[in-house]
């Protein structure tokens, strides 16, 4: 065989590197003309979907005031063969235009001024229904509305407890569905609170800008779909606990204990206001210039309130007198001496408040609101006259969002940022004489995702009000609702009726509510 000179020899070494190469690059064509087979490769996996883009929200369109502007900014032209008079004519309509524009200008802005002022004075109907323009039938409507469940008296009851109510109960949840769609508010919904009239779901979504929205979920109604095809119910209206503006979320709200026609709103201006049902008149009945109120809970009697702050201190209102501060906050409805103060130095403590009596003064006014700080307080704990006052506390793995005592006075359950809800079971007729109970552990642990982050309202764990459920708390899973086809948002606000087991309603972070029931109801 002919031995291959230096250059035939440099040229295969450069094919073979060729080769090579282009099997990297995995060009098959280019490949074959070399005389190489290549083994056919296995068909790639299919990739993931990809993530659809985020819907843009969109913002509402504000409407500027007048502005002034030159003549030269407004490019009018001007004739340079005018006449006297024209020129007469045109000067006294640019002067007119320019009146007509500080006037309006003028209006807007005491409007805005007006806006940003407390309305300390009693508001009816048609004025806390103003911003929505409605005719003298809906301003009618909605007091028909609101005085129907006004007639009808609403007595308290116990209900019963054992195995079979436990079987049965989870039976008649296992039936609720989707009955009702409607956009209640305009912004993100803060908090709910359901009617306990049986007949009705009259149910109340406070937002994020001081709206209160009143929805008859089950009347009859002319339904008409907006663009995310939720339905706009037309007996549903809007008032507002102040004109809306960010600074006037409502927070919280209660139905009175005692008489169910009267709704207290609390909201983040610093102000508590009262809404008669049988009267459709709003008043203020508190309010804090200072800090911000995050939530209220009634006494019993009805005559008495807690009010929590976002400082940590809590406010004790005597509606029938003034307002006296201590460091406490959920009224156990049976023992009402007793408060679940919940805060976010991860701390659940619970107070007996008979004991702030040896705090205080002997001489004081009634008019002068007694006001004692953190300092003060904890050195009476410490003290012996102050034994009893702390009677347990428990420490959270992240800050306590929420702690509420049960109807009965006998559970506590807590939300905390730790991902868990904690269920106590304290009986506290039992430990009346002692200074501390003998024990405040939680007897149950309940994993729970509660990172709402910026977009949904805190989520806060709350008992169910209905006597026919509320024995059965044991941290089992007594239903799950659900319509992915119907419902994807989150739902971070709910309520359930006081009087019927299988109503709940929810809310999410753009003002669209829910109302779960069975589909036979």
């Amino acid at each position: 065989m002919t031995e291959l000179s230096a250059y035939e020899q440099e040229r295969e070494a450069n094919i073979a590197r060729n080769r090579a190469l282009l099997e990297q690059l995995g060009l098959k064509d280019e490949v074959s003309t070399f005389g190489v087979q290549l083994k056919p490769k296995p068909a790639p996996k299919p990739k993931a979907k990809p993530i659809q883009p985020s819907k843009r929200v969109k913002r509402e369109a504000t409407a500027e005031a007048p502005r002034r502007q030159s003549t030269r900014l407004r490019k009018d032209l001007v004739d340079p063969n005018e006449t006297p008079e024209q020129k007469r004519k045109r000067e006294a309509e640019d002067g007119e235009r320019r009146r007509k524009e500080e006037g309006e200008r003028l209006q807007a802005e005491e409007q805005a001024r007006l806006a940003k002022r407390p309305r300390k004075q009693d508001l009816d109907i048609s004025t806390l229904t103003a911003a929505e323009e409605l005719d003298d039938e809906d301003i009618g409507a909605l007091r028909g509305s609101l005085q129907a469940v006004t007639n009808a008296s609403i007595p308290r009851r116990i209900g019963d407890v054992g195995e079979k109510e436990v079987a049965a109960l989870r039976k008649r949840l296992g039936k609720m569905k989707v009955v009702a769609r409607a956009k209640v508010t305009i912004d993100r919904v803060y908090s709910a609170a359901y009617h306990p009239e049986p007949t009705k779901d009259l149910i109340f979504f406070g937002d994020k800008h001081g709206q209160l929205g009143i929805w008859d979920a089950r009347a009859p109604m002319d339904e008409v779909a907006d663009e995310d095809s939720d339905i706009t119910p037309a007996n549903e209206k809007e008032g507002q606990h102040w004109p809306a503006t960010s600074k006037s979320s409502i927070s919280s709200i209660r139905i009175d204990p005692i008489d169910s026609h009267n709704l207290y709103t609390t909201s983040y201006d610093c102000t508590i206001r009262q809404l008669s049902l049988v009267a459709g008149i709003s008043q203020q009945i508190f309010s804090s210039p200072d800090v911000l109120i995050t939530s209220l809970d009634s006494h019993p009697s009805g005559h008495e309130m807690w009010i929590s702050d976002a400082s940590g201190g809590v406010t004790h209102l005597d509606l029938r007198e003034g307002a006296t501060r201590a460091r406490c906050v959920s009224i156990n409805p049976t023992s009402p001496h007793l408060l679940l103060a919940a805060s976010n130095s991860r701390s659940l403590k619970l107070w007996d408040t008979r004991k702030l009596e040896g705090l205080t003064l002997s001489k004081h006014s009634s008019a002068v609101p007694l006001e004692y700080d953190f300092d003060k307080v904890q050195g009476f704990v410490e003290s012996k006259k102050g034994s009893g006052l702390l009677r347990g506390e428990h420490t959270h793995g992240k800050s306590v969002s929420s702690a509420y005592w049960d109807p009965r006075g006998r559970s506590i359950v807590s939300t905390s940022y730790d991902d868990t809800l904690r269920l106590w079971e304290l009986d506290a007729g039992k430990y009346d004489s002692s200074p501390v109970f003998p024990s405040f552990t939680p007897f149950s642990r309940i994993k729970h995702n509660c990172q709402t982050g910026k977009w949904l309202t805190i989520l806060r764990a709350v008992w169910n009000s209905n006597p026919d459920v509320y024995p059965h708390f044991t941290g089992d899973l007594i239903a799950r609702l659900s319509d992915p086809q119907r419902i994807t948002a989150t739902q971070a606000v709910t309520c359930s009726h006081p009087s019927v087991v299988e109503r709940c309603a929810t809310g999410n972070g753009s003002g669209r509510c829910v109302l779960w029931a069975p589909l036979d109801s």
